[in-house]
């Protein structure tokens, strides 16, 4: 594999199933030697703010549900699935998932991407709280929101795969 193949590999998944923006901060040069969590996530992030409205949404868009269908069947990417089991989303009550399920569905109906944030360190009523406070923003307030948590999720996972730095 190339030096450019190696290292989409291991980071085109930090932006959920979006690796351009790993092989664009790759062939842009971006990437500082030692590879840390912060000299990745900056390189990443550029690469993340440049892209089209219409680029950053498919990245929006590629997030799945918390506590939704696809954590249901078991189809999240492993970083999805350890994140939610953090927070205590794959142990909720009937009604508290009826309450996820509500509010996923009228959020994605009103901004046309799923409810996106940093899970860890955060409870599932954190969460809902943080949904039903959201859920009443503008569109645009919702754009920048919901990027700035893509932006922290993306950093979380450096943080993992590149501990120590």
């Amino acid at each position: 594999m190339t030096a450019r193949g190696d290292f989409v590999a291991m980071f085109g998944g930090v932006f959920e199933h979006s690796p351009f923006i790993a092989e664009r901060a790759y062939d842009a040069g971006l990437m500082l030697v030692p590879l840390t969590a912060k000299s990745v996530h900056d390189a990443l992030t550029s690469i993340f703010r440049k892209a089209s409205r219409e680029e950053r949404l498919g990245v929006l868009r590629a997030h799945p549900d918390l506590a939704g269908k696809l954590a249901i069947a078991g189809e999240l990417t492993e970083d999805s699935k350890k994140e939610q089991t953090g927070a205590g989303l794959d142990r909720l009550s009937a009604a508290e998932h009826a309450r996820f399920t509500e509010l996923n569905t009228a959020y994605t109906e009103k901004f046309g991407f799923p409810f996106i944030i940093a899970v860890k360190g955060m409870t599932k009523d954190d969460i809902l709280a943080a949904f039903e406070e959201r859920i009443d923003n503008s569109d645009e307030e919702e754009f920048a929101t919901a990027a700035a948590q893509v932006e922290r999720i993306a950093l979380l996972r450096l943080q993992s795969l590149l501990p120590g730095h």
